[in-house]
């Protein structure tokens, strides 16, 4: 049964109320386009017998139209004497059942049914439909292959509820014994060949015809075929899984070397601007050797050109003089443009390995231990080689008010008052100086040199080992040797000068 078919079906019984019995009969409407439906059949059937059987004698021919004759009209009768129902439903015309496929057919949420009542009225009555919001499971029935309809078991169209078995999991279900057993049928079904004076109805008769006989040379090359087919496609799948394997190396090799092409030239860039930045800003010996060598070709080039005008008798002797002058002052030029440099880059080079040298000394410890991790350990040498970095990063500051100078020179001579020595007391008497100067209103130019000697006379002082202990591990001499070629001036300093003071006076 056509599940879409069977479920308007039920929609409209369920929505008729029974009234009761009564006379209705067929119009004649009906009863004639039955009629006209048989002599098609009929006629279609005679056309068959005549092509496939020989032709018969006039007589039996007439007595067959005879036969046909009175079959339509007691078909007829039968229409006519059909007994009386509540009323005849009639559907909104659509598609017949299993007439193609599921999607010929789309059922509307609404259609009008017509009923013919008792006294010939038409009664139009609006049926709503409620879809299936999803597609109905295929749980049994059967497919026509030629236009694809569906036609499901009256199983999937009901709904269904459960049947427990009180002994479903007992040893007496599963050890039962079953026995095959005929029985017959509620219903009994026979068939019956058409002969005269018997009327068949044939209203719902299907015509079945017998396929082609399909062979084993036939099923052989189905079976290549498929076989070829398969393997076609297995193929075309390892070919297209193979060129997209080959496209991604393609692929990952192409951006590879834009990234190696990307990375030569970013290199040739930073070359090019650190060779520019060596002659525009040389800070090391070989910096200031290529400077050097440059020059010196260039002389030369110039010195050739002079000479070789000179040669073609293109300038005079003493025109050549004259440009052999100009190209001397040149070079001196430069010359000293490279000096200058060279002083400036010492400056630079100077102060930055003493900040490096600071940075090193106040560095906290880095122990290793046993799982492989280091450890930062802050020891009191560290912390004191931090504090004298501070003070030196303090007087190298420039731009400072006089308060803020002030201050930094009051720390530094607590610092330096700690111990007494030649240099201890050259800096405090350097940083006396400064700070009457500045009472004064000096300018800040007048007290560079001053500065800067106080400047270098407090690195000194960061350096010496007994102010300073993490020096020791700066010093260009191990301290053994100084000790063992020295006096012991390293261990008793304050004795020796307090000592050597002594002498003086008393001198």
């Amino acid at each position: 049964i056509n599940a879409e078919y069977m479920g308007r079906e039920h929609i409209v019984k369920s929505q008729m109320e029974p009234k009761g019995e009564s006379g209705a009969k067929e119009p004649p409407a009906k009863v004639e386009e039955i009629k006209k439906v048989a002599e098609e059949k009929k006629e279609s059937k005679q056309v068959e017998q005549k092509s496939e059987e020989k032709p018969k004698p006039p007589a039996e021919i007439k007595k067959e139209e005879q036969l046909e004759a009175a079959k339509v009209a007691e078909d007829g009768k039968e229409e006519k004497e059909l007994p009386p129902n509540e009323g005849n439903i009639e559907e909104e015309k659509g598609p017949p059942r299993g007439s193609g496929k599921p999607e010929d057919y789309v059922m509307p949420t609404t259609f009008e049914v017509e009923i013919h009542l008792e006294d010939n009225q038409i009664r139009i009555v609006n049926v709503e439909v409620e879809k299936a919001r999803k597609e109905k499971p295929y749980i049994g029935g059967f497919i026509n292959k030629k236009n694809g309809a569906t036609y499901f078991n009256a199983f999937a169209q009901t709904d269904q509820y459960e049947r427990p078995h009180p002994k479903m999991n007992h040893r007496e279900v599963q050890t039962f014994q079953y026995k095959t057993q005929e029985t017959l049928m509620m219903r009994e079904f026979s068939s019956q060949t058409p002969v005269p004076g018997i009327v068949i109805e044939t209203r719902g008769d299907k015509v079945m015809e017998a396929k082609p006989y399909f062979t084993s040379e036939m099923w052989m090359k189905q079976r290549e075929e498929t076989s070829l087919y398969v393997q076609r496609m297995v193929r075309g799948w390892l070919a297209r899984r193979l060129a997209v394997k080959e496209r991604k190396e393609r692929d990952a090799k192409l951006h590879e070397d834009a990234e190696k092409q990307d990375e030569l030239r970013r290199k040739d860039e930073e070359n090019h601007k650190k060779e520019i930045e060596r002659r525009m800003h040389p800070k090391t010996q070989e910096d200031f050797d290529i400077l050097r060598k440059e020059l010196d070709a260039w002389r030369d080039n110039e010195t050739k050109k002079i000479k070789d005008a000179a040669a073609a008798k293109e300038l005079s002797e003493i025109e050549m003089q004259k440009a052999l002058k100009q190209l001397l002052i040149k070079e001196t030029k430069l010359l000293q443009t490279i000096d200058r440099l060279k002083n400036s880059a010492t400056v630079i080079n100077r102060e930055e390995r003493i900040g490096i040298m600071l940075s090193a000394m106040s560095a906290a410890k880095m122990w290793k231990r046993s799982d492989g991790r280091f450890t930062e350990v802050v020891t009191p040498f560290t912390t004191r080689a931090k504090e004298l970095m501070e003070l030196y990063n303090g007087l190298k500051m420039p731009f400072l008010s006089i308060d803020e100078r002030l201050d930094i020179l009051l720390h530094v001579k607590w610092t330096v008052n700690e111990f007494d020595c030649s240099l201890t007391r050259e800096i405090v008497d350097l940083i006396d100086r400064e700070a009457d100067m500045l009472n004064r209103g000096r300018s800040e130019k007048s007290l560079e040199g001053l500065r800067k000697r106080l400047c270098n006379q407090f690195l000194q002082f960061i350096e010496t080992v007994e102010f300073n202990p993490e020096a020791a591990r700066f010093q260009k001499v191990p301290r053994e040797m100084l000790q063992q070629t020295q006096t012991n001036l390293f261990e008793q300093p304050l004795f020796y000068l307090s000592q050597k003071k002594k002498k003086k006076k008393n001198k």
